[in-house]
């Protein structure tokens, strides 16, 4: 049985509103809430309020909405709805290019950090609300213009999707699918390493799903392309939103009856069996010349639920 605590970057807390951001109305209604609050992202990274002072973790700086006219974000668009909490609606946008807090009414609160690092350390809610932030508004930097004329599109729907007004062609969001995966023999997982990264991290495997092609399919074909590794009926545990840019990670077990391996020598450098008490001191950080990736990564609980598997 894996662990019920949510991942990090998943359960975020809001009513997305889906069946009301349609209306042109409502949006408006949202903008002009006086509680209507804003996460402020720069250089793709949100701001974070100083929990120096006493919160047991790193939070959300989350800035009124009517701050935005203060010259604080750019204004090529109007802030990303992202939908409604206890304390009102809540909005994204990034700083217009080159902002500082200093100077601005925000000096003082907090600063910007990077989510991937941090995730970990904040309260679920709140990483999965910079997670979807960052997403949408990547998503929206990116396409900018319409994939089926060419033209300028316009965000709708208070920024879940793009309207084209030369073609009337809508485009939404888009979540690529990577499988991620350990190959696991008998009381060994293997984990693999990429060229770039330092010497002595490995992680588990993983690749995007292609078209045409099942998760179990994407398993086992980016296990043989990777590693040479035949495996078996994959099985698959739980999921994560990985928003660099947009992915949907998606954990499986595959087990194959046999240790023969080799790495690509493209994309993976060096491949590893490791045992569970080894694994067990990964996770730790105890392991003397193996780290893997810490509990921000869905690759972290993948290790941790086979772990968890024995017996």
């Amino acid at each position: 049985m894996t662990d019920p605590t949510p991942l990090p970057l998943t359960a975020v807390p809001l009513d997305r509103a889906g069946e009301q951001r349609s209306a042109p109305a409502f949006i408006a209604a949202q903008r002009v809430d006086p509680r209507a609050s804003l996460v402020l992202f720069a250089e793709g990274q949100p701001l974070l309020a100083d929990h120096a002072g006493g919160a047991d973790r790193p939070g959300l700086g989350l800035v009124r909405l009517n701050l935005a006219a203060a010259g604080l974000v750019g204004a090529a668009e109007p802030p990303i709805f992202l939908g409604l909490e206890a304390s009102g609606p809540l909005f994204a946008a990034a700083a217009r290019p080159g902002f500082r807090l200093a100077g601005t009414p925000l000096e003082g609160l907090g600063g910007f950090e990077e989510v991937r690092m941090i995730a970990g350390a904040m309260h679920h809610g709140e990483a999965g609300i910079a997670g979807l932030a960052k997403s949408l508004l990547d998503w929206h930097g990116r396409h900018g213009f319409c994939a089926r004329c060419g033209a300028r599109t316009e965000m709708a729907d208070g920024g879940a999707k793009r309207r084209c007004p030369s073609c009337a062609a809508e485009h939404f969001p888009r979540v690529d699918p990577v499988a991620i995966m350990l190959a696991v023999c008998e009381d060994r997982c293997l984990l693999g390493r990429q060229k770039n990264w330092p010497s002595g991290f490995f992680s588990a495997l993983a690749g995007f799903i292609e078209p045409g092609e099942s998760l179990e399919e994407g398993c086992l074909r980016e296990l043989r392309e990777e590693a040479g590794v035949i495996a078996q009926r994959p099985r698959y545990l739980f999921c994560q939103p990985w928003p660099y840019p947009s992915s949907l990670m998606l954990a499986l077990i595959a087990p194959t009856d046999r240790f023969d391996c080799r790495p690509d020598a493209q994309e993976i450098e060096e491949l590893i069996w490791v045992t569970r008490t080894e694994a067990r001191a990964m996770l730790a950080g105890a392991h003397p010349s193996v780290r893997c990736p810490g509990p921000h990564a869905i690759a972290h609980h993948l290790i941790k639920a086979w772990i968890a598997e024995e017996g």
